[in-house]
């Protein structure tokens, strides 16, 4: 006697298609070809004349059909249609006469050369739950799903599920792939522009230091010598990230080819600024100290546009002279006229300290910021030390004053000291160090 089959039960063609199929989902194919093939084994399966696969676009919230494939694919809106309903409450549905059911009327979909008389909806739910698509499945006779096509249509959708977010999963690591490398290039296109090595100014201790919040920082500093003067820079562009490291980065380039090309510290201000001003988008500006230190009369001429305060420390009293900016951020508006620069006179010992806020501003839990009079303080303790220890004392002191807040902006200093006469002896005979 010949044992009825279960209506669960799959046949024996059908359940190799399948497996073939799950194979198959590891493999590096491309998604739609995949997709179009678990359709074709559907028909199989569920003894369907066509299957219809739609997609559902994260950005826009709609289900896009995808096969059978075409230039112009249609879309529904989530609860539009049976696709649709299907989508919205993540439930099966067999429509088993559609000629008569409203809802498929106002969004049909047929089979080609014929009429679609039932429908089997599916939706396709990803492993935390999350809608990805809906399957469909056209027969031209009434009533022609049953319980069997019930349980194996969700096994399919299961297996298109996997293909999804294989795909998904996929793209998502080559663009961050990419993204990672376009970060370390442009991070290294950053760094570059810094200085290799300090340069070498008899009777000076010079230290640069920039350490950014992010892959990229909106900070820069420069010290170089141009004609037996050295040239001194630190800039701080609104926000963090690209945009902002370009936008440092262009006004230091800018910077140097008008002092490679002889302009006075007036003009190259003036004119930097206007073509800054030009350029940036209305929301942005660079705070920007740039100046020029005489080391043979050890005075130091610059602007300063909207960065401060400039800090200038006196080793004869331990006292600190806070200087504001001379001008507005330069990008904000353009200058019409050249205007006069401020000046500040270094005496044996003494340290200009130009600091970014990332210092002055590191705030603890508690949202108190570790403000000037700290940064003063470690000015008074330690500033015999060589900068470069100077720098690294200040920065761990403003990191241990945060705690566990993290560092918020980025920090950035260029710290300039005037030797003693017996330092500077000492260095003359023991060389420069």
């Amino acid at each position: 006697m010949n044992q009825q089959p279960h209506p669960n039960e799959i046949s024996r063609e059908s359940l190799v298609s399948i497996l073939d199929i799950m194979h198959r989902l590891a493999a590096p194919e491309a998604m739609p070809e995949l997709l179009r093939e678990i359709i074709e084994v559907g028909k199989v399966a569920i003894v369907a004349e066509t299957g219809v696969l739609w997609l559902l676009d994260k950005a826009t919230g709609q289900l896009v059909m995808v096969v059978p494939s075409s230039k112009d694919p249609a879309k529904l809106s989530i609860g539009e249609g049976w696709a649709g309903k299907c989508a919205s409450g993540l439930a099966i549905s067999n429509i088993h006469e559609c000629r008569e059911d409203s809802l498929f009327k106002e969004n049909p979909v047929h089979i080609a050369g014929g009429e679609t008389r039932s429908l089997l909806n599916v939706p396709i739910v990803g492993s935390d739950d999350s809608l990805l698509g809906v399957m469909q499945w056209l027969g031209a006779k009434t009533g022609q799903f049953d319980e069997h096509d019930e349980w194996v249509g969700p096994a399919l959708a299961a297996q298109a599920a996997v293909a999804i977010q294989h795909s998904y999963m996929t793209d998502e690591l080559l663009a961050n792939a990419v993204l990672s490398q376009e970060v370390a290039v442009a991070r290294e296109i950053q760094m570059s522009t810094l200085p290799d090595t300090m340069p070498v100014v008899p009777g000076y201790d010079l230290h640069g230091h920039f350490q950014p919040t992010d892959h990229t920082g909106g900070d820069l500093y420069d010290l170089v010598v141009l004609d037996d003067r050295l040239f001194m820079l630190l800039g701080d562009a609104t926000g963090h990230g690209f945009g902002p490291a370009l936008s440092a980065t262009q006004m230091q380039a800018m910077l140097r080819v008008a002092f490679r090309l002889n302009a006075d510290l007036g003009s190259a201000y003036k004119h930097v600024n206007n073509q800054l001003a030009e350029d940036l988008p209305d929301d942005r500006f660079i705070t920007a100290f740039m100046g020029f230190l005489n080391p043979q009369t050890h005075c130091v001429e610059y602007h300063s546009g909207g960065q401060g305060p400039i800090l200038h420390f006196h080793a004869s009293d331990g006292a600190c002279d806070w200087h504001k900016p001379t001008s507005f951020p330069v990008g904000i508006m353009d200058i019409d006229a050249e205007q006069e620069s401020a000046s500040l006179q270094l005496e044996p010992g003494d340290i200009l300290a130009l600091i970014s806020d990332g210092v002055y501003e590191y705030a603890n839990p508690a949202g108190e910021e570790f403000g000037e009079e700290r940064v003063a303080a470690m000015f008074r303790k330690n500033h015999q030390l060589p900068m470069a220890n100077l720098s690294e004392l200040l920065i761990r002191a403003a990191m241990e004053f945060g705690g566990d807040a993290p560092q918020a902006d980025d920090i950035t200093m260029v710290l300039v000291r005037r030797l003693t006469e017996r330092e500077a002896a000492s260095n003359a005979v023991g060389g420069t160090k």
